[in-house]
């Protein structure tokens, strides 16, 4: 995965600029009249071989309250703290002005790497800025002019052991998935150690009480919780002991619902939360007892899904809720009915301020681990396959009859099966969800993402030559003289 740059300033510094030369497009209007961008755009950044995503973001107005200008601000500082690098772009024509001296303040205290870029830097005119620059503790700035591509090189200097730095770390943190199996594999689960933890990301709404959960899971205040929605920047993580299994736990920014102009905020939030995703080999989606299932609960819960992570739905606030029971069985049937995709998966309620269900939980994450590591032998899939033949055949599309010959497994994390079959092309999505619903209730895989492929074999068979080798009992009939008979 790249790393993110966030590009922020005051209006009118050059910044749409600069994002559309890095982006290669114009895909952010430009003007000399301030305040055009009041968004955040998102694309792919690109210099020479150095590839990560850029953000484009409004400029750093000096308004903190609810009007356009305070709200606009609130999201460069939300996309700041986000980002894995902030450039911070002044003019070096205008020079350094009070409000760049306020907003290099708040970047030092919001982003751990900061580059600062003098814009408009062509020329003698640009030396006195230059030198001015330096007095924000930024470091040295890097001289440029996004009109005209200058300072390109310098850019991508700074940004290459940073870009170097984020791959080592997303490569040491990527879990192992998509393993393939062979006939003599074990069965049993990779064990999680301390070099390498079982890694879980916490993901949900914003004050769903994430923070609060892994605060009580690890027994400290290592993160940082209050009654405000989004105290969470950034995707973090902390490791820790959990029930004696060496854990690695991602803290997510809440996802936040659509709203007014925030929505690029929500866009980002969810980003952030596909980022844990990625990283987690359980992913467990925290909800509030008092407004469960809500669309961005949801779309994480699919998102995971569609990862191929394992999915554990944990209900918070648990203690506060009176009607106990009848709240649990609605919980149950919205989630069958809402995440039929994940049919089975464990729901647990919990109580994160009072750490009640915390052993359940655990429990919960193990089971999920173990299922999305679950390994079949090809025979005992072959012997299911022919009963489920047997009991459903497959249809006949346009008079062809398909035949399903030979299954094996080739994956696992999550489990993934191959089917050698005739017209696989022709085969409904709903026999799929039959075969895939079966192997969920006869292998006990509830929950976990499970993958079907079809392939063609044509008239090949495994099993042909082996069956060829052993006479058949007619051959061996035929072989009898009369008198035998």
């Amino acid at each position: 995965m790249s790393f993110t740059l966030a590009i922020v300033g005051r209006p009118n510094v050059g910044k749409s600029t600069l994002f559309n030369r890095l982006v290669g497009k114009k895909l952010a209007l430009v003007d000399d009249q301030p305040g055009v961008t009041r968004d955040l755009r998102e694309g792919e950044g690109r210099i020479a071989d150095l590839r990560f995503t850029v953000i484009d973001s409004a400029g750093l107005e000096e308004a903190t309250d609810d009007s356009l200008q305070g709200r606009m601000r609130r999201l460069t500082e939300r996309a700041v703290e986000m980002a894995d690098v902030c450039l911070f772009m002044i003019d070096a024509r205008a020079g350094v002005l009070p409000a760049d001296e306020v907003f290099a303040d708040i970047l030092r205290k919001k982003n751990a790497n900061v580059i600062l870029a003098a814009n408009k830097g062509e020329g003698k005119a640009a030396d006195a800025s230059i030198l001015e620059a330096y007095a924000l503790g930024l470091g040295e700035p890097i001289r440029m002019s996004a009109e005209h591509g200058e300072g390109m090189g310098e850019l991508m200097d700074v940004l290459r052991p940073i870009a170097d730095a984020h791959a080592e770390q997303a490569a040491a943190d990527a879990p192992e998935v998509d393993v393939d199996v062979g006939e003599d594999d074990e069965d049993a689960a990779r064990v999680p150690t301390r070099a390498k933890p079982l890694q879980i990301a916490v993901v949900g709404r914003p004050n769903a009480g994430k923070s609060t959960l892994i605060n009580k899971i690890i027994g400290e205040e290592r993160l940082l919780t209050g009654p405000e929605a989004g105290i969470t920047r950034d995707a973090i993580s902390v490791q820790q002991d959990w029930g004696g299994v060496p854990m690695r736990i991602f803290d997510t920014a809440g996802m936040r619902k659509k709203a007014k102009v925030q929505e690029k905020l929500e866009k980002l939030s969810v980003s952030d939360g596909l980022r844990a995703v990625k990283f987690a080999e359980v992913v467990v989606v925290l909800l509030d007892v008092e407004i469960p299932f809500e669309q961005q609960d949801l779309r994480i819960a699919d998102l995971a899904e569609r990862e191929g992570r394992a999915v554990v739905v944990a209900v918070n606030k648990w203690d506060v809720e009176v009607e106990k029971q009848s709240k649990l069985k609605e919980l149950r049937q919205d989630f069958e009915r809402l995440l039929p995709q994940l049919r089975g998966a464990p729901l647990v309620t919990v109580s994160a301020k009072t750490g009640k269900g915390l052993d359940r939980l655990q429990q919960a994450i193990m089971r999920a681990h173990d299922v999305w590591n679950r390994r079949v032998s090809t025979a005992n899939l072959n012997r299911w396959l022919t009963g489920m033949l047997e009991q459903h055949p497959p249809p006949a599309p346009g008079g062809k009859r398909i035949k399903m010959r030979y299954m094996t497994q080739v994956k696992t994390r999550p489990p993934a099966f191959v089917v050698m079959t005739s017209h696989p092309d022709m085969m409904p999505e709903s026999y799929k969800r039959y075969l895939v619903n079966g192997l969920r209730v006869d292998f006990d895989m509830p929950g976990t993402p499970i993958r079907l492929f079809l392939r063609d074999q044509g008239d090949k068979n495994p099993y042909k030559d082996k069956k060829s080798s052993q006479p058949s009992r007619l051959s061996k009939h035929l072989k009898k003289g009369p008198t035998d008979r």
